[in-house]
């Protein structure tokens, strides 16, 4: 997300919801990333989605990974550098997204969204990433967010690369013992 930021070619769409956040009503962008993040959770009751220790991991390091990233990490300064450092944060994201789904214990909040309406409507999970990602992005941009063709990019290849990297970095189901009695 910090790299998407750096790259001065347009954030995700979730980080166009935080900073419009962070523009009409203050907070940095990390703290936003969290505040969202615990808010999405609510959107899991309907969906019966249950949260594991990597949703709570991820509402609370998230945030203030980026904004200690944004910290330390400068942007690149050529165009070719900069296209390279937003390619490398969509691909870096979607493999994310897999691994940390795939490790079952438990997706982040937006994450879970996605799997959850997954679940429940049987929809593709490109479709509905897809689908999340530019809903975000147009309350982002009425709230003042910035947009820019790294968005679009990254709006449109999320949901694909997550479908992608998932079955492959998907550990598998635990064997169930059976009780012996």
């Amino acid at each position: 997300m910090a790299l998407m930021l750096r790259s001065g070619l347009g954030l995700d769409p979730w980080d166009v919801l935080h900073q419009g956040l962070q523009r009409s009503v203050g907070l940095s962008v990390g703290a936003w990333v969290t505040i969202c993040g615990a808010l999405v959770l609510l959107l899991w009751i309907p969906l019966r989605q249950r949260p594991g220790l990597g949703t709570v991991a991820n509402v609370l390091v998230i945030g203030a990974a980026m904004d200690l990233t944004l910290r330390f990490v400068g942007g690149p300064g050529a165009l070719p550098a900069r296209i390279a450092v937003m390619a490398a944060a969509i691909l870096l994201n979607g493999l994310a997204s897999g691994l940390y789904i795939g490790a079952r214990l438990g997706p982040g909040p937006r994450d879970g969204l996605m799997t959850g309406l997954h679940r429940r409507t049987g929809r593709s999970l490109r479709l509905i990433r897809t689908g999340i990602e530019l809903t975000v992005l147009v309350v982002g941009l009425l709230l003042g967010g910035t947009a820019g063709v790294g968005t679009v990019a990254y709006a449109l290849a999320i949901g694909p690369l997550v479908q992608f990297f998932l079955p492959w970095c998907t550990a598998p189901e635990p064997a169930r013992n059976p009780r012996k009695g």
